[in-house]
């Protein structure tokens, strides 16, 4: 029998060269394929969808539509000058600056017992009104749809903020993966932002800005189901920690600072009797959420302890400083010629010791009934006294002055006897406004 033939070594060589890119082009597939497995597997599958939603879908996609969108809705459909757009979108951009007040709510203040898929459900939900408000009115007014503008941005915003929480929440738990969770984060924001810039024009050109937002509910929709389907255990109770009570103040520092603005921008052209009057019927209705905590009726209405006790801190902070301002002013504009540093310590320091003498009075009230720290039966009965102490200073009111807040309280006697100034006497100082006027002839 004749020897087989064999095979030229030289096919054999070309054989695993050909078998070589086949394994090449496999193992691109299905390297990524195998990270993503491992990652849901690891980390729960909900997390690496809620991943892809918010940065990819949402962020990436729908962010670039939403751009490109609304440059040609406020050109064609509200009809702004470029400099007018410019400043709207700086107002679209206002819950982007304020992320640091998302993350503290989402660590802080937990919404039906969660702290990550309350805020995904209620982002989508905001999304979803915001973009299908836009969609359907062709007439809508530039305030409403800069409102809406506002809540689509801060529904994109929210959900940013409270995945970024579940990243570094994860990152703890998981050290050795947190390199890959940011990168699966930066590419489903790289991947998403592509897609949507890539088609923004063409969808604009083919169903117009108000049509590009309808399509914008469904990365909101999708951001709503992501709330529904990430894994998060259920917060059952709310321990008052150092931390949290610092978190509260810092959430109640914000409305003071509202308040301040408010003040600034709409209140302090109001006369300060009007002013201080309506402020302080605001700070007794304000101390009722005091005994609406106390007396639990809170949660009748769904509302959890910390989530009323921030609202309770905020509103109580904004008001303060609404009445506090008008005050400052006023004892501003009283101090005599002169002698303005230690009239206005002088009214400072009564300020201070009202301040200590409510303190001292509001522990006698706890002590006459018998507050202590594990007995508050009656604690709602001091809370209602305190609120209704709080209108005296009504009675007062008259003392304060009518006249314009930009204008001088002096009369013109005075502020002429104090152009001299070899003059140090100021026996005619007088205020128009609270004291009538003395014939000196």
């Amino acid at each position: 029998m004749g020897e087989e033939p064999r095979l030229p070594k030289h096919n054999e060589e070309e054989m695993q060269e050909n078998e070589q890119p086949k394994k090449g082009i496999l193992s691109c597939v299905s390297s990524p394929v195998s990270w993503f497995k491992m990652l849901a597997k690891e980390l729960h599958w909900s997390f690496v969808f809620g991943v892809m939603v918010v940065y990819g879908i949402s962020q990436g996609l729908g962010g670039s539509l939403a751009r490109v969108g609304t440059e040609y809705y406020m050109k064609d459909v509200q009809k702004v000058l470029p400099s007018e757009a410019q400043v709207y979108s700086g107002i679209t951009s206002i819950p982007w600056i304020i992320k640091p007040l998302w993350g503290l709510l989402t660590d802080v203040v937990p919404i039906l017992g969660y702290h990550r898929r309350s805020y995904f459900v209620f982002a989508g939900f905001l999304g979803v009104i915001a973009m299908l408000s836009l969609s359907l009115h062709n007439e809508l007014h530039i305030v409403l749809a800069l409102l809406f503008l506002t809540a689509g941005s801060a529904s994109v915003a929210i959900a940013d903020v409270t995945v970024d929480a579940c990243v570094a929440q994860n990152s703890g738990t998981h050290p050795s993966l947190a390199a890959d969770m940011q990168s699966l984060c930066a590419l489903s924001s790289s991947i998403g932002s592509l897609v949507g810039f890539s088609i923004s024009g063409i969808f604009v050109h083919l169903i117009g800005p108000q049509g590009v937002f309808g399509l914008l509910m469904i990365p909101a929709g999708l951001v709503l189901l992501v709330g529904v389907l990430v894994k998060e255990p259920r917060t059952s109770f709310v321990e008052y920690k150092q931390e949290l009570i610092g978190y509260i103040m810092a959430i109640g520092s914000i409305g003071s600072l509202l308040g301040a603005l408010l003040y600034q921008y709409g209140l302090k052209d109001y006369p300060f009797r009007d002013l201080l009057f309506w402020s302080q019927i605001l700070s007794c209705l304000a101390g009722m959420l005091d005994l609406v905590l106390v007396r639990r009726w809170n949660l009748k209405f769904g509302l959890p302890d910390i989530l009323f006790v921030v609202i309770d801190a905020s509103v109580s902070q904004l008001i303060g400083r609404l009445k506090w301002m008008p005050l400052l002013v006023l004892s501003a504009k009283i101090c005599p010629p002169g002698i303005e540093g230690t009239f206005f310590a002088l009214l400072m320091s009564i300020d201070n010791a009202g301040l200590l003498t409510a303190s001292w009075l509001g522990g006698l009230l706890l002590h006459v009934f018998n507050v202590t720290r594990t007995e508050f039966d009656k604690f709602w009965m001091a809370i209602l006294i305190r609120n209704l102490i709080r209108i005296t200073p009504l009675f007062l009111l008259f003392l304060v002055p009518r006249a314009d807040p930009n204008s001088t309280i002096f009369t013109d006697e005075v502020l002429d006897s104090n152009e001299d100034p070899g003059v140090q006497e100021f026996d005619d100082v007088e205020l128009v406004a609270l004291v009538k006027s003395v014939d000196r002839g």
